[in-house]
């Protein structure tokens, strides 16, 4: 049998030249305003970064509809996971995650995992720092922990947002590496952390950076060590005399420990695929505009992108890794 593709190609030309170009099939958008989860509470790490992304998605006009920020931090965030996941099919509503993904329900029982929900990306990885107040006489991590230890189990306060998730893995990494034993006082957001940390009322923290930038640029608190295996790579000043790649990892300071933390999107269960690529491409173009690089740089993010299998794959990864560390520290729901 002889196929004829002259001919087939020739009516091919034919129908283009008569009736114009042929329409590419449309790409699906969202058609009315786009509810965005934050599970935890306003002036976080996560808050700040969905509150970001808003913003330069109005700006640069990436979309047609609003996007709609909603705190749901209720459980260290249980109630916005279980929102996602009771948003089946709904391509409308989105979250904004960080490692509660694991933590929440390992700590808590809730009838939530990370595969009842749909990943759309990483959008990046972010550190954690331990901050001191810049009053008191420690300028190195390895001062610090001498007089945490000089002073006996449960003298100093240790800040973080919330119980039994990456502050107090943390904060139970650092005591297990040291031989240390801080007294941990739960917050809602590392926002009230830093305020507490100003104010006293608490010895140190491990906040993330962008949650304490502002009251380390204003030399109310001091950074102490970074907990990664390399230093953070921004070399413009933050300060009047230190950028973040000044500050140590805390594994030059003695302190053998090191931890990142997941910011990634989601979806709902049983959204289509067009839907999911919809949000792939809009997070790639927030990423490319001028104020998401600054706010990286402000925050010294680790900037990792991923998504598809290999997201997935990391997922899987970390998820086992989370449970470890929270076995370890005794902290799983009985």
């Amino acid at each position: 049998m002889k196929l004829n593709f002259k001919g087939a190609l020739l009516t091919s030309t034919l129908s283009i030249g008569i009736f114009g170009v042929l329409p590419a099939f449309a790409t699906w958008e969202p058609t009315k305003p786009v509810e965005f989860i934050i599970p935890a509470g306003p002036g976080g790490g996560a808050d700040q970064m969905a509150r970001m992304i808003q913003g330069i998605i109005t700006k640069n006009n990436l979309m047609k509809q609003a996007v709609i920020p909603v705190n749901k931090g209720s459980g260290a965030g249980a109630e916005g996971f279980l929102a996602i996941k009771e948003a089946k099919g709904d391509p409308h509503k989105i979250v904004i995650t960080l490692s509660n993904l694991f933590t929440t329900p390992l700590a808590t029982g809730i009838p939530f995992n990370w595969q009842d929900i749909t990943p759309v990306a990483m959008l990046a990885l972010d550190q954690f720092v331990l901050w001191g107040n810049a009053e008191k006489p420690y300028k190195t991590a390895k001062e610090y922990i001498d007089a945490v230890k000089a002073a006996g189990p449960n003298k100093f306060k240790m800040g973080g947002t919330g119980s039994k998730s990456e502050d107090q893995i943390i904060t139970v990494a650092i005591e297990k590496a040291t031989g240390t034993k801080f007294t941990y006082i739960p917050f809602k957001g590392g926002g009230e952390v830093a305020v507490q940390l100003v104010g006293n009322h608490i010895d140190s923290t491990v906040n993330n950076p962008i949650e304490a930038v502002a009251q380390w640029r204003a030399g109310k608190i001091r950074a102490l060590c970074v907990f990664d295996d390399t230093r953070m790579p921004y070399k413009e000043k933050v300060t009047d005399t230190q950028s973040w790649y000044d500050v140590p990892t805390c594994k030059e300071a003695g302190v053998s420990t090191d931890y990142l933390m997941l910011r990634g999107i989601f979806m709902g269960p049983g959204v289509k695929q067009e839907q999911v690529d919809f949000y792939i491409e809009l997070f790639k173009k927030v990423r490319a505009t001028p104020e998401w690089k600054k706010f990286m740089a402000d925050g010294a993010f680790n900037q990792t992108f991923m998504t598809g299998q290999e997201f997935k794959t990391w997922l899987t990864t970390n998820e086992s890794l989370h449970k470890q560390l929270m076995t370890e520290a005794g902290f799983l729901a009985k």
